[in-house]
Parts: structure tokens; sequence; C-alpha cells
């Protein structure tokens, strides 16, 4: 009798052990760069006390713990109090931030069976909780949402604060939660979510509103304008000088206006990098405006190309398939400049590490504005600051040699005079000038169609810039005189006949004129003597 009753009792207490203790699997994400890698949460409930976080997590995932333990006990759950082990696989892949928060409380649950989940392992779940239970948003959504793609989850349950970001993705299910409570109930009661659908190339093109700022709004500053429209017609990285309240700045702020649209393929590049530093603005899906920053000149060289211990997208990333604006540039630190130059010309930008490489993407108009002296002003007796020629002469050498030739164009800009500021006729609107634009940049697609990475003038090397902008002798003959009667640079040769062909191209020329190599010309005014040696 005895043995019987033992029997008994040993079979329902290994019955009720086996139904407690047990371990789940739930599946969430890490990115890198603006790649994402999947993350395998192995989470175990065992006999004893204590709980065990594993797999490289940073002190971030290591307080979730509490998050959770509040989060749970708010609405009706708890941390049950056994032995809890959670991995992070692969382990040794370091895993940063509080987005895991959701992901280890569902698994926790699951493995407790405080909660049955039995499709779990269908779902991609990430989530930062708040200490009620609501969730905040994170970053990366669109580059995890991707992967989830490629590894065919059947959905993807996040905060709605990045469900339209993550729902550019298609193929993809993704589900907007605000609380914790949505997710138990989903997987406990059969309580469906509510799945966020876009059209995105509908929602593409309905925000291809135009930009705040316009060119219609600058009083004069003709010639200026006409500039502006060459670079953004041949993507070429322009430097604007002239003393202080002359309009360099308004005119860089409407450069973005004029550019060509953003291709869908661009839009989700270019959404995938703010979508990793959590720039994309809360509940807005695809980026349809080309992105326009303008660092401060106290950054530092990681905060403009990207790095860390943990690499990050720096300005010049943030500015991909836009422009970059560097204001007042002899006052940046000089090895903040120098560590521009391989970017400008590789379109892209390496982050090494011991154990991983990053790679950003980083092609980006540089438009530039300075000052022509310290002081503000040059050459102007009636100037209410003036500076030597020995302090010009230091002030412009900030700027190395190597950085000027990536830059095409160097254009003087002069205060507006008053009957120009007083008129109130308004100037050509940005899509008036957008339109040219555009059809030049058309041109050049086609030119460029049989060459992989060249895609427009300004990216022309020497042996192209010969093949595509030849010229007859009378214009050889024109560009030969003025080189020499303006002490032109050798540096400017090549700068000279690349922005000459884009003027050609805004013409529908198929050749490459006089004309277009003497407007050319007047865009190289820091090559003249007298102003950089």
């Amino acid at each position: 009798m005895f043995c019987k009753v033992f029997f008994i009792y040993f079979i329902f207490s290994t019955f009720k052990q086996i139904n407690y203790l047990c371990s789940k699997k739930v599946f969430a994400s890490a990115v890198f760069g603006v790649e994402a890698s999947t993350v395998t949460v192995e989470v175990n409930v065992d006999k004893g006390v204590g709980y065990h976080l594993v797999g490289l997590p940073d002190n971030a995932i290591k307080e979730s713990n509490y998050r959770i333990a509040a989060a749970l006990q708010n609405n009706g759950y708890r941390i049950p109090g056994k032995k809890i082990t959670i991995n992070m696989a692969p382990a040794d892949l370091r895993k940063e931030g509080s987005a895991y928060d959701l992901t280890l409380a569902i698994g926790i649950l699951a493995a407790s069976n405080q909660i049955q989940a039995e499709d779990l392992e269908d779902y991609l779940i990430m989530g930062e909780l708040s200490l009620d239970g609501s969730l905040q948003p994170i970053k990366g959504a669109l580059p995890i949402a991707v992967k989830a793609r490629e590894e065919s989850f059947k959905g993807f349950i996040l905060p709605s604060q990045n469900a339209k970001e993550a729902a550019i993705v298609d193929g993809l299910k993704v589900y907007g939660v605000d609380n914790i409570m949505q997710v138990i109930h989903h997987f406990d009661k059969g309580e469906s979510l509510e799945e966020t659908v876009i059209n995105t190339r509908e929602e593409f093109y309905k925000n291809l509103d135009f930009p705040e700022f316009d060119f219609a709004d600058v009083k004069g500053q003709e010639s200026i304008k006409r500039c502006m429209e060459i670079a953004a017609a041949g993507g070429h990285n322009i430097i604007l000088i002239g003393p202080p309240g002359s309009g360099k700045t308004m005119l860089a702020k409407r450069l973005p206006s004029i550019l060509p649209p953003m291709t869908l393929h661009e839009a989700l590049e270019t959404t995938k990098i703010h979508s990793v530093v959590g720039r994309v603005k809360a509940h807005a899906g695809l980026m349809a405006q080309r992105p326009f920053r303008s660092p401060h000149h106290t950054i530092s060289n990681v905060a403009l190309v990207g790095g860390g211990s943990y690499p990050q997208p720096g300005e010049i990333s943030l500015s991909h398939n836009g422009v970059l604006f560097l204001d007042e540039l002899p006052e940046f630190k000089r090895e903040v400049l120098e560590v521009m130059r391989q970017p400008l010309e590789d379109r892209e930008v390496t982050i090494s590490r011991a154990k991983f490489t990053v790679t950003y993407p980083s092609s980006f108009m540089l438009v530039a504005s300075m000052n022509p002296s310290p002081g503000g002003y040059f050459n102007d007796p009636d100037a209410p600051v003036t500076s030597s020629p020995a302090e010009m002469q230091r002030y412009l050498s900030k700027i190395s040699g190597p950085l000027l030739d990536r830059i095409d164009i160097h254009i003087e800009v002069t205060p507006v005079p008053f009957e120009k500021l007083s008129d109130d006729r308004k100037g050509e609107s940005s899509v008036d000038i957008r339109k040219r634009v555009t059809l030049a940049r058309e041109l050049q697609t086609q030119r460029f169609s049989n060459l992989e990475n060249v895609h427009y003038n300004a990216q022309m090397n020497t042996k192209q810039i010969r093949e595509y902008c030849k010229l007859d002798d009378a214009s050889l003959q024109l560009l030969k005189s003025a080189m020499e009667r303006l002490n032109l640079s050798a540096r400017a040769y090549d700068r000279i006949l690349k922005v000459a062909r884009t003027i050609a191209d805004l013409e529908g020329s198929e050749s490459v004129i006089g004309n277009h190599i003497s407007e050319a010309i007047q865009y190289r005014s820091l090559d003249r003597e007298g102003w950089l040696g």
C-alpha cells in the first residue's frame, strides 16, 4: 500500500515538474552596419533559484530583468522564483540595446508555462518595455524586417511606432503593438493582432511633396542659383565663399529641393541607414526627401565618418543620397576634414575593428561655405573688420589641397543690393529648376549606362573625362589661354572639363564648346592667384 501511494506521488510530482520546467526559443535580431543578424533567445526554467543571462549582452540587456519584472507584475504575471537561464545565440556575437526586453519577457512567460505559445518560433519579436508594460520604439526596424523576410518568418511583432517603417518590406506580416498584454493575448488566447499594411510605391510617391525651402524665396543671386543648378545637375561638390549675411546658408539649404527625386531604391537605402540610428520619424514609413545634414564645426572625426566601439553611421552616411553642408569650412579641425577624403572618392566608408568590419554607404553632395578671411570680409575698404594678407593666407590654408581637389565648383557670393531685397517679384521656383536638372541627369544616366560606378559627371575619372569631354581646337585654345592668364592650377583642368560637360548637358548639347568652357572657368575662384598658394 505504501509503495503504491509513493509511486502515485512520484508520478504526480514528476508530471508537475515536467509541466513547469521547460525550455523555449524566441527570435530577435542584432544590427551591424546596415545589416541585421537573427538572434535566437533560448529561455530555460529549472529547479533552483537565480537569473542567468549569457551570450555577450551589454549593460542595457543585463538590466532588462528589472524592467521585465515590473512590467509583468503590473500586468498580473511574474518572473518565476526558479532558476532561469537565458542564452542569446550565437553566443559570440555582441548584443546591445534595450530592444530585447519584449523578446525576453515572452520567452520567460512561455518557458514557465504562464502562457501557451505554440507558434512562438514563427515570429520575430522585439521591443523595449516600460515599467507599466507599454512599449518604446526600437532602432533598426527596417534592416531587421528585411532579415525576417529573408529567413521566412511568419510575422514581425514590434512597437507600433516602428510598424510603418518595418511594413515597407513586402512579403512579411508586420504587427505593431502598444503593450505587452496584446502580445500575451495573441499567443495565449488566440486574439489576432492588427497587421500594418503599406503600399510602398503609393506611400513613396505620395510623399514626394516639396521641401519647405524653395529657390523662389531667394532675392537676387541669379548667378549663384545658376551655379547651384549646375552642381545639382552633375552631382558636383561646391564651395561658396562670401562675407557674413550674403546668403550662403540660405542657398545651401535649398539645394536638395532641386536635386532629382529619389528613386524607390535610393529611398529604401536611405531609410535603412536612418533606421539603424533611430532617426526615422515615429509612425513614418519610407523617406521620400533627400537628407540634408549640417553638422557643427566642433564635430569629431568619429561623429562625421562614423565609428565608436560598436560602430554607428556618421554624418556622411546619414547624408547618403543627399547633401552634407559644412558651414564655415576653415573652422572645422583639419584632421576632421582629412578623414572625408577617402569617402568622397569611394562613396563609402569602411570602419574596421578587431573582430569585425562594417561598411556604410556615403554617396553625398558636399556643399561647403566659408568667409574669405577671419574677419569675414575681403578687399572691402568699408568693412567693419579687416584682416592682413598673412592672416587671410593662414585662414585659407586650413583647407588642404587634396580636399579642394574633390570640390569641382568654387563660387564667390556677394551681398544682395537693397533694390533686389525690396523687390516683391518671386524668383524661379525649385520645381522649374528641378525639371532641367532631372533632364540633365537622365542624359548622364544613358551616357554611363555601361559603367558600374559612374552615374553622373562628377564621378568621371581622367580616362572618362578624355572620352566624354572632347574639345575642338578653338575651345582647347580658350582653355589654355584662360589657365595661363588666370594662373589656374593643374588641379583645375579636369574640374573645368567636368563642369563644362554638365553645362552642355543642361543645354542638351552633345559636344562641349567654348561657351561651356568659359562659364566653367568662372567657377574656380580658389585656384586663382591671390587665394590659395
